[in-house]
């Protein structure tokens, strides 16, 4: 299954509702799951790093929820690996949260996305960043 944030239908894009719990309401019914409001506010702390509701950003997912995507929601992402001497700081963690405007998983060692564009600018930079 590929990820489109845009195939939602419009009443709950304009829902009112965070965008965290949009992309977890998606997460649960691509694995053909319970879509209770009881069971998105229980995800949201299980797969979500920053669990405030913001507008945008914010989106970096934890080990449990990337798991989940891959294997029971079937999902396709995109890791790409970060170069050899690449360190994860502060201020790039502040930059992916604004740059990347859907979910993701970082490691030391790589980045994954659900995003086949965000994987292509994100392994743009990376091979940039090596020479």
């Amino acid at each position: 299954m590929t990820f489109r944030y845009t195939n939602l239908p419009q009443e709950i894009k304009t829902s009112g509702m965070d965008v965290k719990d949009n992309y977890t309401r998606i997460f649960l019914k691509a694995a053909n799951l319970d879509i209770s409001d009881d069971e998105i506010k229980n995800r949201r702390v299980e797969w979500w790093w920053n669990v405030r509701s913001k507008d945008d950003g914010g989106l970096r997912l934890t080990d449990f929820a990337i798991k989940f995507i891959e294997l029971k929601s079937k999902i396709k992402t995109y890791k790409v690996d970060f170069p050899k001497d690449f360190k994860i700081t502060p201020q790039i963690l502040l930059w992916l949260d604004k740059f990347i405007d859907s979910p993701y998983y970082i490691t030391k060692r790589s980045i994954t996305v659900l995003k086949e564009k965000a994987a292509f600018e994100l392994y743009l930079l990376a091979v940039m960043s090596k020479n």
